[in-house]
């Protein structure tokens, strides 16, 4: 029942901590309230109400709960904390001042500081800021704060600090035959269009046979290619990490190009793309294409387009090894020049409001290597896009 209040209090949106509550419980061992109801609730109301506008939610919530309860013996009974709440307590949370005082090792600096951490470290650590562990300001670790650091076991994105993760983690296709929001998406895509008349000759030509057949004073049916699409495209979508935020709107873009053109391929990457990208999520570890190999197969009359929020950690972008998931030989910039170097038409899409991207030194970064060609995934944006394309 205690923690029914617990929960009940917070959908009450009393904002009750797990911190709180368990000095609720200390008070409890202790008998504080001498199991009297009557003492519990004053004796609850002090432990969990810091502010005095959230008393009459904290009096519905008791009344509902405690409803009929005689004795507090009836109230309490034994019950585990649940081990996500306690996996929270280890979490490190620090004032804007605090983190201002605490300073970056630097990219070389860090991995010589983590080889000497694996070589000299014997046992598990929590709340420091030396050793490899949890809940501390160490460089090194899960659920703390540091400038730059290597996250190591934990399971997502806090504060989008860390230079590399060592995690293994899952991420799934984008589907291709999501129906779009809006259909002004599909009209800024077919700027690209180039029709042409190519291949087998399987339409009708009913012009053309009716002037032959008039000619000839027979029927003469005359056939033609159909009429397509000639434009091709490439697109390059960065999954996971913080595009899980925009996974619906890259879904849209990809259903809408996918419907568009017949010449179309897609390749995923994240964050920046390297020596190797993937056609499949759950597949990206085993299956996977080199990204000279897309090069060399794809003429450069292809459009290539990148999605992606551009939001890394610079490192990514300008230094070997700067991949969050693999020690990568040759920097993301280097990988990214030889694309535009192939493929002399280019774009990147971004996800992010245009006027979020001064924030992000990344975006800078990539927006300096495709020559200012980044424009915000919105319609105008798109629009401004494919008009570039077509240039």
């Amino acid at each position: 029942m205690l923690l029914h209040f617990f929960t009940a209090l917070r959908e009450a949106k009393v904002p009750v901590t797990l911190r709180e509550y368990l000095a609720l419980l200390g008070a409890l061992d202790r008998d504080l309230a001498d199991k009297r109801v009557e003492e519990f609730y004053f004796l609850a109301r002090t432990a969990l109400v810091k502010d005095e506008r959230n008393l009459d939610r904290f009096d519905r919530v008791f009344g509902t709960v405690f409803k009929g309860v005689e004795s507090l013996g009836e109230a309490v009974e034994p019950a585990a904390i649940p081990e996500e709440w306690l996996r929270k307590l280890a979490e490190k949370y620090l004032t804007e001042a605090e983190r201002a005082q605490l300073k970056a090792l630097g990219w070389d600096k860090l991995f010589e500081t983590l080889k000497q951490r694996l070589a000299e470290q014997k046992g598990r650590h929590q709340g420091g800021s030396k050793w490899i562990g949890t809940g501390g300001t160490s460089p090194f670790g899960a659920h703390g704060f540091n400038p730059e650091g290597i996250r190591i076991g934990q399971e997502g994105n806090r504060n989008f600090r860390a230079v590399k993760v060592w995690d293994k983690r899952e991420f799934r296709d984008l589907d291709d035959g999501v129906e779009l929001g809006t259909r002004n998406m599909r009209l800024a895509l077919r700027r690209l269009r180039r029709f042409a008349r190519t291949g087998a000759a399987e339409e009708l030509d009913l012009d053309g046979t009716i002037r032959e057949t008039a000619r000839q004073g027979y029927l003469d049916v005359r056939l033609r290619p159909e009429r397509r699409n000639a434009v091709k495209v490439l697109l390059f979508l960065d999954v996971g990490g913080s595009m899980d935020w925009h996974v619906e709107l890259a879904e849209e873009l990809f259903s809408a190009a996918r419907s568009e053109f017949k010449h179309f391929a897609h390749f995923y990457f994240h964050n920046c793309p390297y020596e190797a990208v993937w056609t499949e999520n759950r597949r990206r570890h085993d299956d996977r294409t080199p990204l000279l190999d897309v090069i060399r197969t794809y003429p450069p009359d292809y459009r290539v387009v990148f999605v992606g929020d551009a939001s890394m950690s610079p490192y990514e972008i300008a230094m070997p090894g700067g991949s969050v998931e693999h020690w990568n030989e040759e920097a993301g910039a280097v990988w990214l020049q030889r694309v535009l170097d192939h493929f002399p038409k280019a774009v990147w899409l971004n996800p992010v409001p245009r006027e979020q991207w001064t924030y992000t030194q990344s975006i800078a970064m990539v927006r300096r290597i495709f020559s200012e060609r980044m424009f915000p995934l919105s319609l105008e944006g798109l629009d401004e896009a494919m008009r570039a394309l077509v240039r």
